[in-house]
């Protein structure tokens, strides 16, 4: 059974970037009936930040990718603990086992050594690689503060076949004696990392680029311990349009910052799952169920991914747009609340998202963008104003307002009927009306069909609307 993880360090939020490796696993998982685990990697206790874990767990449960096994689950599993800094004693364990096999060794090279090592030879110089075990053991008894290092063999070829990469070959000479164990008993990521993906059954580990370098050693460390090692899949670097790096005022920022903007769960992860994958289709809205039946780390490719914020925007738009009326408007309520704008009772604020979704690429443009819908304009758009509204522009409006409270039937065909035959009544394109209506009932010079929008703001709101702009606006 396929078996991956995601496996955080709670030292910030969850970032797009880190939701898009949590993606690729859950993905993988589901393609082929495997399970998903959710690690927590905290060694680095020092950058801990106090929620972190939780924010992981709520931002993975709004995107619907929940673990099915790890940290946050009831129960959790077999496999447990699943957050690091409550497995110490598993990594002693290991740790001395290496020792013992002389595989690893102390290191007893103070700080202000290893600067000067650094300034001299470029990094550690192995001093303490071949010194007396017993000596080593006494300074160590005697509670002199040391670390464990790996033992890397020389004039070694260390390759592997990447699943993203394809074939990659380090040589040892490139990996230094990495230290495993610090001397605060906390693992390095290295050996954790190992022996946690070994003790709970992973059978396949995704994660970034970043991550390639290290793979030599972690290698190293499965042949130490006798274990066989998992398939190894390296993701590309996400790059902004300038093909650099991803930063955080690119768009590589904390989840919240998505939601908070109106993304939908469905939008964001379609945009991250193609930042590097493809079906070689060409298809580019996707829903998650759909991914989970096709995807495969051998359609990811290697090369750097753009993250474009317009194709962000124009997927979540996309979502938007299939979903039923009444199921966007079930998310709405957040947002009337976060505008200050009173929620519109439900079936008017349903008609409303049928006439706008196709005009809204976020959930707050159903309430900032259509803002006419909810409250009468306090203002005219001057540049539309000015283009549009001509001189008999008033006299037209009101007669238009005139006729409006004498229809029969208020639905769009009888209103466009009536606009019509009062134009050419009067001599005028249809234009001539069409323009200042809009104006005036809504403010500004857009929005959805002009006679649909009529529709649903009703009667009442209509004429009082006209008769003020006819007033107001010369």
């Amino acid at each position: 059974m396929i078996r991956v993880r995601f496996a955080p360090s709670p030292t910030g939020y969850l970032h797009v970037g880190g939701l898009r490796t949590a993606l690729y696993n859950y993905l993988l998982a589901r393609r082929h009936g495997g399970q998903f685990l959710l690690r927590v990697e905290d060694t680095d206790q020092s950058r801990l930040v106090p929620d972190a874990v939780q924010n992981i767990l709520d931002n993975l449960a709004w995107a619907g990718i929940s673990p099915d096994e790890g940290a946050g689950c009831q129960p959790e599993g077999a496999h447990g603990p699943y957050v690091q800094s409550q497995r110490l004693p598993i990594y002693r364990k290991y740790a001395d086992q290496l020792l013992e096999a002389g595989l690893a060794y102390r290191c007893f090279a103070t700080a202000e050594e290893l600067a000067e090592m650094r300034q001299n030879h470029g990094g550690y110089d192995r001093r303490y690689r071949d010194f007396d075990v017993a000596e080593a053991q006494k300074r160590a008894d005697a509670g002199e503060a040391h670390v464990i290092r790996m033992k890397v063999p020389a004039g070694e070829t260390i390759d592997f076949d990447d699943l993203v990469r394809g074939h990659v070959r380090f040589d040892s000479a490139q990996v230094d004696d990495q230290v495993i164990l610090k001397s605060d008993g906390f693992p390095t990521y290295h050996l954790a990392a190992v022996v946690d993906d070994h003790e709970m059954e992973i059978t396949h580990v995704i994660r970034g680029e970043e991550w390639l370098t290290s793979t030599p050693k972690h290698l190293l460390l499965y042949r130490f311990f006798g274990w066989t090692p998992p398939r190894f899949a390296h993701l590309s670097l996400v790059v902004n349009i300038s093909g650099k790096k991803l930063s955080k005022r690119d768009g590589d920022v904390s989840v919240d910052e998505y939601r908070g903007q109106g993304y939908l769960p469905a939008g964001l992860l379609n945009f991250l799952a193609l930042l590097g994958w493809s079906n070689g289709d060409n298809r580019e809205v996707w829903s998650l169920e759909d991914m989970e039946q096709v995807f495969a780390l051998e359609r990811v490719h290697p090369s750097p991914a753009v993250f474009d914020f317009d194709k962000l925007r124009h997927i979540n738009q996309q979502h938007l747009f299939a979903m039923d009326d009444e199921a966007i408007a079930d998310l709405l309520p957040e947002w009337f609340a976060k505008e200050g704008v009173a929620l519109p009772e439900r079936a008017y604020l349903v008609r409303v998202v049928g006439l706008m979704k196709q005009r809204c690429a976020l959930l707050p443009d159903f309430v900032g963008g259509a803002r006419y819908f909810y409250a009468d304009p306090e203002s005219y758009d001057e540049a539309t104003a000015k283009k549009r509204w001509k001189p008999e522009s008033g006299e037209l409006v009101q007669e238009f307002a005139t006729r409006l409270e004498a229809l029969p039937q208020w639905q769009a065909a009888d209103l466009e009927a009536a606009l019509r035959q009062l134009c050419e009544e009067k001599g005028q394109g249809a234009a001539a009306l069409i323009h200042p209506v809009r104006l005036g009932v809504s403010g500004v010079g857009g929005g959805p069909g002009l006679f649909e929008m009529l529709e649903v703001l009703g009667r009442e709101v209509c004429v009082r609307r006209l008769r003020k702009a006819a007033e107001g606006l010369k």
